[in-house]
């Protein structure tokens, strides 16, 4: 399966965005990994990417070269801002960036000046044959007449723009905001054009949209309005502007005329443009088809009438102190209960076996510490690649003599008598996973065990977050009194920080991948981690959930 890295900047609140992403690389059969850069790491957008990077502000001399790093360090496939702030300083750097691989989901900088100043915005607008309220930068001069509306040059968010009434409130606002613009206040219906374009500028989505209800200029209510004129008028600008990705453009259907006012464009995905992707956009599909050298067609089959309303949500950021004890403890399975370079020998040894050779064992081991597939490295040496599926199917369904590691046993047997509910939450092909089990003993200590693989194949696998639902589900508990165990920081732990539960980060310096993954080395380095604790031992592990369960120790046992 391809892998995508994104880095995605200002991630903020963008966790639509960043679920669409997530749906469609699931619907392309990506795999996709997310990266979220933030200054302080308690974002809630942080908490659906795979891995955060902390960083400098925006305006800070030293940003562009930090990204640079990140992007070169990371192997990064594609840089995405998200807010206004970020969107020239990248596309003036766009070309340092490219010289190291990495695309940047940005327009031309001459293009982003524009978006950015109100003055050339509007002037943009009447170039390209359309209308637009002519705003003037000085107050004094305004002479156009009320109601009237003022804003600021450079504003985002709607943030410092409002309506006045008279030439004393506009002198009011004017000197509040400092660098502003004032236009005729048109009375209407506000819409906005959620676009998508290739690399080159073609468009492949035009959505139009009626903001139904707003709050603090970002949409809560919008319909779906595909409507011929709107989408006419924006292949027009977009013919002029031909941008790089997602743009969406602002106008007001004034209520007495019908004539459409444009009044703003923002060169990135906006913060309603996942509403659009609802509706038939596909956009974020099409995104990683481009990335993946795929052809794109025209979204055309778009939900028009549709009605979308949004609504607040929160993640654990930090978990604290917790008065109340966990009442549900739930476990990976490999190197978290016992040691899965313990089941890789086991499965070298089937393989020597059935090829009549006890010394292969060795032998496959070696290639594997070196980081080479085993299997084809021993085969190949001894020239029999015609045994291959032979002896992967050996690998795969040996019995595999494995055993868990000191007192996993002891800790589950003490927390079920303590009535706390205990769980196993593995990936993997279900014949081995259940193997695994049966020779851990697991199977007859722990009632419920999820192997993701059997919901319906390897979709459902970590970080989906569905298998740990149906485990809370069943046990009728809150998510904050659930504590998830792992060792893989980079699929672990996402889906318990989203869903609000505890999470207890088994830092295994044995782990079969700590060394050769290096998504685990860098998942150490993240800004934040949900408050996840970190312990680097079976024991501290035991002593952790002890402590988190309000169970006797195992000492004072």
């Amino acid at each position: 399966m391809q892998e995508i890295r994104i880095l995605v900047t200002g991630a903020g609140r963008r966790v639509e965005l960043l679920k669409a992403f997530r749906q469609a690389a699931l619907v392309l059969h990506k795999d996709l990994k997310l990266y979220g850069a933030d200054m302080a790491g308690t974002a809630p957008a942080l908490c659906y990417c795979d891995y955060t990077r902390r960083v400098v502000a925006m305006r800070d001399p030293g940003y562009i070269d930090q990204l640079l790093s990140i992007c070169a360090q990371d192997q990064i496939d594609l840089l995405m801002p998200t807010i206004d702030t970020d969107l020239l300083v990248l596309a003036e750097n766009r070309q340092r960036f490219a010289d190291i691989g990495v695309n940047v989901l940005i327009s031309r900088p001459e293009m982003i000046r524009i978006c950015r100043d109100k003055n050339l915005t509007s002037q943009f607008f009447v170039d390209c044959g359309l209308q637009a309220p002519m705003p003037v930068h000085d107050y004094r001069t305004y002479q156009a007449g009320f109601p009237a509306f003022i804003k600021p040059k450079d504003g985002s968010s709607s943030i410092n723009a409002f309506k006045v009434h008279n030439e004393k409130e506009l002198q009011e606002y004017a000197e509040r905001i400092g660098e502003y613009v004032v236009q005729p206040f048109v009375d209407g219906t506000e819409y906005t054009i959620d676009v998508f374009c290739d690399f080159t500028g073609k468009p492949l989505s035009i959505v139009p949209r009626e903001r139904m209800a707003v709050r603090a200029g970002e949409v809560l209510k919008t319909k779906i309005c595909m409507d011929p004129r709107m989408i006419e008028e924006a292949g027009k600008l977009l013919a002029v502007f031909r941008p790089c990705g997602p743009v969406t453009i602002q106008l007001i259907r004034e209520q007495e005329t019908g004539t459409d006012y444009f009044i703003e464009i923002n060169p990135r995905y906006g913060g309603g443009a996942p509403l659009s992707m609802k509706a038939g956009a596909r956009s974020a599909e099409m995104l990683l088809q481009l990335l993946a050298g795929e052809p794109c067609t025209y979204a055309e089959q778009i939900a028009d009438g549709a009605i979308y309303s949004r609504f607040d949500d929160s993640v654990c950021i930090d978990a604290g102190t917790r008065p109340e004890a966990v009442r549900g403890v739930i476990f990976d399975l490999d190197d978290t209960l016992y040691a899965e370079r313990e089941y890789v020998r086991s499965g070298y040894r089937a393989v020597a076996r059935y090829l009549q050779n006890d010394s292969y064992a060795d032998k496959l081991w070696q290639y594997f510490a070196k980081g080479r597939p085993a299997i084809d490295g021993l085969l190949t040496e001894i020239g029999r690649m015609d045994e291959k599926e032979n002896c992967l199917d050996v690998y795969r369904t040996h019995q595999p003599d494995i055993h868990l590691y000191p007192g996993a046993r002891e800790l589950i047997e003490q927390l079920r008598k303590q009535g706390i509910r205990v769980g196993i939450l593995t990936d993997g092909r279900p014949d081995g996973q259940r193997k695994k089990l049966r020779a851990l003993h697991l199977d007859e200590l722990v009632e419920d065990i999820c192997i993701t693989d059997e919901l319906g194949g390897v979709q459902f696998r970590k970080p989906c977050d569905i298998a740990y639902r149906i485990l809370q589900t069943k046990w009728r508990l809150a998510p904050e009194q659930i504590v998830y165990v792992g060792d893989n920081a980079r699929k672990d732990f996402q889906a318990p920080a989203q869903l609000g539960m505890q999470h207890l980060h088994f830092d295994n310096p044995e782990g079969l991948y700590r060394e050769q993954n290096d998504g685990i080395r860098a998942a150490q380095q993240d800004a934040q981690n949900g408050g996840r604790r970190q312990v680097s031992g079976f024991a501290e592990v035991a002593e952790q959930l002890y402590r988190m369960t309000d169970t006797t120790t195992y000492t004072e046992r």
